[in-house]
């Protein structure tokens, strides 16, 4: 199976409480539910068709409480609730003891092995929703084989950002663009493995 990471991002790379504004007060953030004022139904056509390739959901523990938590309240009509809450469920956590959200197996031991082993199992993708240390780890790791990245036309001015904690370097290749008419900027990206590097020597030098 693919892993596959998608984030929500301001354009100051915040990834912080997309949703609202309880949703991840830590380190007292207050700025929670930036993303939602740009939510469309373009937007969650898209979503929907992406969730439509998940056979399971990856996540962090702080991330998959949080969702363990709100998603078995959210009712339908709503387009996604069915299937996040009868996905199968992974979490890789050192500290959980039993999950609250079936189904859901607890990926203990070395993350990287783990999540490895959940790689290599026949499926089609392993979606990483929110989850964004657990997110940069994969990707610093060589585990994330597609990036989808939804940047929101917004300044948070403070809170988390994607990617800060020290890594590897990792190279991507967009693969698909689009976008919504309230402003967001839908990206997909597919895995290269390390960043490459160059000297800029001219225009003749650069890749047509």
């Amino acid at each position: 199976m693919k892993i596959t990471l998608t984030q929500f991002v301001s354009l100051d790379g915040v990834s912080q409480g997309p949703g609202s504004a309880d949703e991840d007060t830590s380190d007292g953030f207050t700025r929670g539910g930036w993303f939602v004022p740009f939510m469309d139904a373009a937007f969650v056509r898209t979503a929907s068709e992406w969730l439509d390739h998940a056979d399971g959901l990856l996540f962090g523990r702080r991330t998959y409480e949080a969702f363990a938590r709100d998603w078995p309240r959210i009712t339908e009509p709503d387009p996604f609730t069915v299937r996040m809450n009868s996905l199968p469920k992974y979490v890789v956590s050192s500290t959980l003891e039993e999950g609250s959200w079936d189904p859901t197996t607890l990926l203990g031991g070395d993350p990287v092995a783990a999540v490895g082993r959940l790689r290599d199992r026949p499926g089609r993708e392993v979606q990483i929703h929110g989850s964004a240390r657990l997110g940069g780890f994969l990707v610093a790791s060589g585990l994330v084989d597609t990036l989808r990245l939804v940047v929101a036309p917004t300044v948070v001015g403070e809170g988390r950002r994607l990617f800060t904690h020290p890594s590897g370097s990792a190279g991507f290749r967009l693969v698909e663009r689009d976008h919504t008419p309230s402003g967001l900027v839908l990206l997909e990206y597919a895995s290269t493995g390390a960043a490459p590097l160059a000297d800029y020597e001219g225009l003749d030098s650069l890749t047509q």
